[in-house]
């Protein structure tokens, strides 16, 4: 009997840990980041890997249009005083359905793109490439800063029933964490993970 116990036991930790495993691959991760210099300019160019909960893939098929936002912020430390921050940009990136094209749509500043199934769109969605995040007189060449950068969905642009449920739902809430990494204006600027 204490064996059947202890076996019974066994299956259901392996089967908790199985299902915790796959509950934690839903989200927004950062897979790359790269900062390169374009005449006086900064451009990122990231890649994040996004993986909707089966309750927002539904939300989308059903004609629900998700909005994910993109941050980044340029900080240096300052002993004497607060931190100073010379460089701040958001970014949105809209993902919808068409069910009578039964294809996703993806549009951010003038960029729109078609997909056919929901991973080729979460995809482009997660790719960001050639985006001015630094203009060159906001910094000092000599000085070393902390860029930091994230996705997540912008819970402020669902429709209003949506919000609340949001609020109560921890499946709604997809974001990445912020990713810190050092930036030198004259170095290599390169984040792998």
């Amino acid at each position: 009997m204490s064996q059947g116990i202890k076996q019974f036991t066994l299956c259901v930790l392996m089967a908790l840990s199985l299902f915790s495993v796959a509950a934690s691959a839903e989200g927004i991760k950062l897979k790359t980041a790269d900062l390169e210099r374009v005449d006086n300019d900064w451009l990122l160019n990231a890649t994040f890997k996004i993986e909707l909960t089966p309750g927002l893939e539904d939300a989308v098929q059903k004609g629900v249009v998700l909005y994910f936002q993109t941050e980044f912020d340029l900080t240096r430390s300052r002993w004497y005083w607060f931190d100073e921050k010379p460089a701040l940009a958001q970014r949105s990136i809209r993902l919808s359905y068409q069910p009578m094209t039964q294809q996703y749509r993806i549009a951010s500043e003038g960029f729109a793109f078609s997909a056919n199934t929901i991973f080729e769109a979460l995809q482009a969605v997660g790719s960001i490439g050639g985006w001015r995040v630094i203009d060159g007189s906001q910094i000092d060449s000599s000085k070393s800063y902390t860029a930091a950068l994230r996705m997540s969905l912008d819970l402020s642009k669902l429709p209003k029933p949506f919000q609340v449920n949001a609020l109560n739902n921890r499946d709604w809430n997809i974001s990445s964490d912020w990713v810190r990494f050092p930036f030198s204006p004259n170095g290599p600027n390169l984040i792998k993970r």
